[in-house]
């Protein structure tokens, strides 16, 4: 079964949501989560910093094959903890370098290569899913979404977890 994972790495509730999900979701065998990374305010919304080059980052690893769980990771220390500026390429390139190719995923990022992935993923949460605030999570035809402002509980995630009469 697929849980659907809707995120921001700049969003604070998503990486406290994130740091339970691996012990959760790896007693769960019979989930497979499908991560959907999503700005939390996207442009045109005025907004002091931009996720879309995280977005499109987590396109480039994904593409390159890279340990995700460990990618995630790094993403939210990226903006949250090492407070980098998300919104430089070369930045955000150097910060990740010992991950991915640098020079690589600076042209990705440069040529808006998974600019397009970034934007229908936005699409794909908002007008699609009725995503109002991340994360947001989707399986089997039902939604937890998280109040704005507050995130969703890791007792609120079990207890979804639980519906679908796993584990």
């Amino acid at each position: 079964m697929e849980l659907e994972i809707f995120y921001d790495y700049a969003c604070p509730y998503c990486m406290r949501n994130y740091d339970f999900l691996p012990e959760l979701l790896s007693a769960r065998s019979d989930i497979t989560p499908v991560w959907r990374p999503c700005e939390a305010h996207p442009k045109p919304e005025v907004y002091s910093r931009y996720s879309e080059l995280l977005v499109q980052c987590f396109f480039f690893a994904q593409a390159a094959g890279v340990d995700l769980w460990a990618f995630h990771t790094q993403l939210y220390r990226a903006a949250l903890v090492d407070r980098i500026d998300i919104e430089d390429i070369d930045a955000l390139a150097a910060y990740l370098g010992g991950t991915l190719d640098s020079a690589a995923l600076t042209r990705a990022l440069r040529d808006g290569v998974y600019a397009p992935a970034q934007r229908q993923n936005n699409d794909y949460a908002y007008e699609e899913n009725d995503v109002w605030a991340l994360p947001s999570y989707r399986m089997a035809g039902r939604k937890l979404d998280s109040v704005e402002g507050v995130g969703v509980s890791r007792a609120q995630f079990e207890a979804f977890l639980a519906e679908d009469g796993g584990h």
